[in-house]
């Protein structure tokens, strides 16, 4: 009995000693993998460079997930974002990888034969050169360590002025390697607030603001700013006895020129009976009435109080209210693009602003990454019934000439639905009008043509789904709706 006992251990050791290479066998690779995810914050990038498929990353990414138990990453605008521990484990993750680099690069050294250097050209240089310039600041007595600041950060709560507030949240995301991290809903919330409220030195703005374009911005600091932008709203436009069946948030770059046909769309599912709430800008320069203009001819009312819009709702179904009005703040901040040169994190929230408390949201995002950002954020503000539309444009305007996927959420579920493309029409020649009686012709019948119908039929399309709320509903059979209400169109004027 004694010798099998003896014999069963000896297996065991055995096992363990062949089980204990394997694992780091396993670890080494997945150490790689990290290292490759950290400096390129991208699935696929760090695949293409280690010479792997995606699929191949992702799975490592799920076992050191559950290795760590830690997410790793956390979703982000155009890529992932390392949590605190990924930043606190780089270093080390580094060092590791480097050490494999070097210990491969010391073998191939060995078989380079290169003549010997000559010490007699070591020599000083005769130029002369001035002392390194500096200025020093005399405002530190040593650099603080990362646990100086975290004690530092630590002891500001919500009774140290604004200004010291957006700086804790200033240097969560910016702090050295190791210690940087996102900001959680409410630390989003209240460092936006604090910038909606003006009560932030406007290079903390610009900071702020930087930071997170080249970082990203993570669905949970959406969240926050998307809750400080109604508190905002609820102040400067007080919309609380606004109610519409479909918000319907609108962008527009200045920089557009093609006509928006979207309202034309919007304007066909008022006519079938549903309140539908235009809310946006295009710019704050020269072009910013834009929307405003083409709205009135349309006889879309503009409204600039919510008393106006409510009136609107109740006896137009529609109306499209300026973002200057509703949130005025906001406005301001996204005319900072001329100085900036970026987009700001507050135009992702506008859009999740939903103005008059509706049951469901169409909006296009333009950059792929954003969609899942926006429809990740809408979850966890308990949206239950969006659209987003895949196209190119920041405002809802679907193009049925391309294959187009719309990124929903129906009962608070994740369904994707994709459109099969349909063949344009032939190109008409251009009518003898301008630009604005070519658009609102279209409209009133005086100019007829397929393409612009179409774009119009299924932008209406995409709004007739949103409201049905139901992942059964048929694109062909809203479109078909659609058809039969613009060929009625005028009889709703």
């Amino acid at each position: 009995m004694s010798q099998q006992i003896e014999a069963r251990n000896e297996g065991r050791t055995r096992d363990a000693a062949t089980e204990e290479p394997a694992e780091n066998l396993v670890r080494g690779r997945l150490i790689v993998a990290l290292d490759a995810l950290l400096k390129t914050g991208s699935a696929t990038l760090a695949a293409r460079r280690l010479g792997l498929q995606t699929p191949a990353i992702s799975r490592m990414l799920a076992q050191l997930r559950e290795l760590l138990n830690d997410p790793i990453f956390i979703r982000s605008g155009r890529g992932l974002v390392p949590t605190a521990l990924a930043e606190e484990i780089r270093p080390i993750v580094a060092s590791v990888v480097e050490g494999i680099e070097a210990t491969f690069e010391r073998g191939f050294a060995g078989d380079v034969r290169e003549a010997p250097f000559d010490s007699s050209w070591d020599v000083r240089t005769a130029l002369p050169v001035a002392a390194l310039a500096v200025r020093p600041a005399n405002l530190l007595e040593g650099e603080p360590s990362p646990r100086d600041i975290e004690r530092k950060l630590s002891r500001i709560d919500r009774m140290a002025s604004p200004h010291t507030r957006l700086a804790k949240a200033l240097a969560t995301i910016s702090t050295a390697t190791g210690h940087r991290r996102p900001l959680t809903p409410d630390e989003a919330k209240e460092a936006m607030g604090i910038i909606l409220a003006g009560e932030a030195d406007p290079v903390q703005i610009g900071a702020f603001m930087s930071i997170l374009q080249f970082r990203n911005v993570t669905a949970g600091e959406l969240a926050g700013f998307v809750e400080a932008a109604r508190a905002h709203v609820k102040e400067a436009f007080q919309p609380r006895r606004l109610k519409a069946d479909l918000d319907w948030p609108c962008y527009v770059s200045p920089n557009q020129q093609n006509p928006p046909w979207f309202l034309h769309a919007a304007r066909l599912v008022a006519g079938a009976g549903y309140r539908v709430l235009l809310h946006g800008s295009s710019g704050a320069g020269e072009k910013s009435g834009r929307l405003e203009f083409v709205a009135n001819a349309l006889t879309i009312p503009v409204c600039r109080t919510a008393a106006d819009t409510a009136r609107a709702l109740a006896e137009d179904n529609i109306a499209y209210v300026p973002l200057a009005a509703y949130a005025p703040q906001i406005y301001r901040l996204l005319a900072l693009h001329s100085l900036t040169g970026h987009r700001s994190p507050i135009r992702n929230a506008a859009y999740l602003i939903n103005l008059a408390n509706a049951d469901a949201s169409l909006f296009g995002v333009a950059q792929s990454a954003y969609k899942d950002l926006h429809r990740d954020t809408a979850k966890m503000l308990d949206f239950k019934d969006i659209t987003i539309l895949g196209n190119i444009r920041d405002f809802a305007q679907f193009t049925p000439f391309r294959a187009t996927v719309m990124y929903r959420l129906v009962g608070g579920e994740t369904l994707d639905t994709r459109i099969a493309p349909i063949a344009p029409p032939p190109t008409q020649p251009r009518p003898r009008t301008t630009s604005i009686e070519y658009w609102n012709g279209i409209w009133t019948g005086a100019v007829v043509e397929e393409r612009v119908e179409k774009i119009i039929l299924a932008t209406a399309a995409a709004a007739f789904m949103t409201l049905a709320r139901d992942s059964s509903a048929s694109f062909d059979e809203a479109y078909q709706r659609a058809e039969g209400l613009w060929r009625k169109r005028h009889a709703k004027r």
